[in-house]
């Protein structure tokens, strides 16, 4: 199965190793499923983890190897599609990606405004929570 993950969901796996986030993070070192990044998520997961307010929390070193290996283990998407549907315009890449990939799901964070849409074209949109539960 193919599966992007939001890059909050990224975000949340490097700061804490209990949850959701990280459960699906480590299934996926662990071939469980498909993972789909794009250069512009690797480049959107960089420019993040250096903001101050998250440097006491991402070390450059968790955040340079999670970033090494997404490059070089998941499947990297070079050319988006244009895509207008989300409620919040700075989303609309995660569902190119999910779009160009033809994903099963799209996993993101439980107060994103992409929950409302359910589903983008063939790909289903669900919470970390919902998602961790489908891959037990």
């Amino acid at each position: 199965m193919r599966v992007v993950l939001d890059t909050n969901i990224l975000l949340s796996a490097l700061i804490s190793s209990s949850g959701a986030p990280a459960k699906i993070y480590e299934a996926w070192k662990l071939h469980r499923f498909e993972l789909v990044t794009s250069d512009h998520q690797l480049v959107e997961l960089m420019r993040v983890t250096r903001y101050p307010a998250l440097r006491p929390l991402i070390t450059a070193s968790e955040a340079g190897r999670m970033i090494n290996q997404l490059r070089a283990l998941a499947t990297v998407v070079a050319k988006l599609p244009h895509v207008a549907t989300s409620p919040d315009p700075a989303d609309n890449f995660v569902l190119a990606m999910a779009q160009s990939s033809k994903a099963d799901y799209l996993v993101i964070g439980d107060k994103s405004g992409l929950l409302v849409l359910e589903r983008h074209r063939n790909t289903q949109i669900v919470t970390a929570s919902r998602f961790g539960r489908l891959i037990k």
